[in-house]
């Protein structure tokens, strides 16, 4: 369960994703209902202001000591590529002693100089992805996705991919009611999956005629249902080719991949805030049989369903 957060700030501090966990983590939203945490803004010496690249400075609350025990710690992107050495190995006693690391963009080179990212699996802003394989060569860098979930580490992408990192983050620990209520504040979506390509031709839907924001808006209404390519490729007025086509440069996905997730994140909902069966809700996610249900819910979260209601349900 996911309690505490601890951001690490450093100059050349990147205003943006500084900003994008103070809105997901920092916030007070109980008057939705929703979980307050422990939120803490360290830097290496506890009232030194750090600078940013947006002409302001960031006051830290806390010093180092701010990690200790926190349950998240979070490294924003800066403009440094070095570091002080305090601030590494604080970031490596709070790995040590349990913490799940996240770093937003340019953070993922904090986390590296502190040795915790060797032979593993990371995501960066693609424009930094050559530098952070030359500077680290231990590290598996992946270029092509908006972020990676490897348990206690999650390293995301440049600037918005930071918001999906973290909503990721809190659907995982605390449920998919915590993170719709989070999303709904911030007016964004809550289901962008870590594995879309960072490049995505239009990447918010275009209001003109021929936009697939209305497909996918009665796909969504329609989860239950089969579908085809053919089908929605002929519900859109184009070519199966131009469709599947146009719906990747919308979506950065194919449209059954598309489908699929949000049939997985339909059955979460409806197995955290419902009693139905297994096998009712796989039908009204549109999987036909509970067995099919468990082989996406599975591949998509990594537990069974019936795992996952355990840890997860409310009712």
């Amino acid at each position: 369960m996911l309690r505490s957060v601890a951001v690490l700030v450093l100059d050349r501090l990147a205003v943006f994703e500084f900003g994008v966990l103070c809105e997901v983590f920092g916030l007070d939203r109980s008057d939705d209902g929703l979980p307050v945490l422990d939120y803490r803004v360290c830097g290496v010496e506890a009232g030194k202001p750090v600078s940013t690249s947006g002409g302001v400075q960031v006051i830290p609350e806390h010093g180092l000591d701010g990690l200790a025990g926190a349950d998240l710690v979070a490294v924003p992107a800066t403009g440094l590529r070095e570091y002080p050495e305090e601030a590494l190995q604080a970031l490596r006693q709070a790995e040590a002693a349990g913490a799940t690391m996240l770093s937003v963009c340019s953070g993922v080179f904090v986390l590296a100089a502190a040795g915790l990212l060797s032979g593993r699996r990371v995501a960066t802003h693609w424009h930094s992805a050559d530098e952070l394989r030359a500077r680290h060569p231990d590290v598996e860098v992946d270029q092509d996705v908006l972020f990676v979930d490897e348990g206690n580490l999650i390293t995301s992408a440049g600037t918005a991919a930071g918001i999906d990192a973290c909503l990721h983050l809190v659907r995982r620990e605390l449920g998919s009611a915590v993170v719709n209520g989070i999303a709904r504040r911030m007016v964004v979506p809550p289901q962008r999956e870590g594995g879309q390509r960072q490049f995505i031709d239009r990447p918010v839907p275009e209001c003109s005629a021929d936009s697939l924001g209305p497909v996918l808006d009665w796909l969504l209404a329609n989860l239950d249902v089969e579908h085809s390519v053919a089908d929605l490729a002929k519900r859109a007025a184009m070519s199966e080719r131009t469709f599947a086509r146009r719906f990747a440069a919308e979506t950065g996905t194919s449209p059954l991949r598309w489908l699929t997730r949000q049939r997985v994140l339909h059955a979460r909902r409806l197995l955290e805030d419902t009693d139905l069966s297994v096998d009712a809700v796989a039908s009204r996610c549109g999987f036909g049989s509970a067995t099919l249900l468990r082989h996406h819910f599975k591949q998509v979260v990594g537990v069974p369903p019936a795992d996952y209601r355990r840890s997860f349900q409310r009712v």
